[in-house]
């Protein structure tokens, strides 16, 4: 189970950077995933503090012009929080970034890299019976507008269920997981929610036993 937890997070952070022709895809070792998971995070910190550097530049012009207005200097505040609230989430970026390659190091590295590349040659195999499933399932909301961490890991739970074999209440839950390691801060809730309908909307189509 900790080899394809493990998986699910590769998958998930270098999905976006891996090639989408099959044998390219087949090519990859492990260290290739792992870099390409990396590279993610680090990219992502790196974003994250890149506006956090702007949000505290415009909170102290907003100061120094302001002549102590009290709408300006309770706008300038809210972009210091708003900073720190970013850099806060670029150092736990950082912070995942190192302890990957830690965790594939105390597995099984095959079934790591094998169920990764499974997890991603499937999702892009199927990514548009995948995310139409999706787009019924959501509720005021598009797909193409979601966080594409949100997206993904909604993308990669109902890759489990309808072609991987995983019951709907174990990649629920990994699900779950991995938005509350890389989502926002409600993003488990909001994944949940989606993919609970998705389970019911599933079973649903189902044909009946009788």
């Amino acid at each position: 189970m900790q080899a394809r937890r493990i998986a699910r997070e590769l998958a998930l952070l270098s999905i976006s950077q891996m090639p989408a022709n099959q044998e390219r895809l087949e090519a990859q070792d492990l260290q290739s995933v792992l870099i390409a998971a990396v590279r993610t995070l680090t990219t992502e910190a790196q974003d994250a503090l890149e506006t956090a550097s702007a949000e505290l530049q415009q909170s102290n012009a907003r100061l120094l012009s302001s002549e102590t207005r009290a709408t300006d200097v309770q706008s300038a505040r809210a972009m210091v929080t708003e900073a720190i609230e970013l850099t806060q989430t670029a150092i736990n970026r950082l912070g995942l970034a190192m302890e990957v390659p830690e965790f594939i190091q105390l597995t099984n590295q095959k079934e790591v890299r094998s169920y990764t590349l499974e997890i991603i040659r499937t999702l892009k195999t199927n990514r548009g019976k995948i995310d139409q499933i999706l787009s019924r399932a959501l509720v005021d909301w598009q797909l193409s507008r979601l966080a594409w961490i949100d997206r993904d890991i909604l993308r990669i739970a109902v890759t489990e269920i309808l072609f991987l074999g995983v019951p709907d209440r174990v990649a629920i839950n990994e699900a779950v997981e991995l938005a509350k390691r890389y989502s926002g801060e409600d993003g488990h809730r909001f994944i949940n929610g989606v993919m609970r309908r998705v389970a019911e909307q599933i079973k649903a189509e189902l044909p009946s036993s009788s």
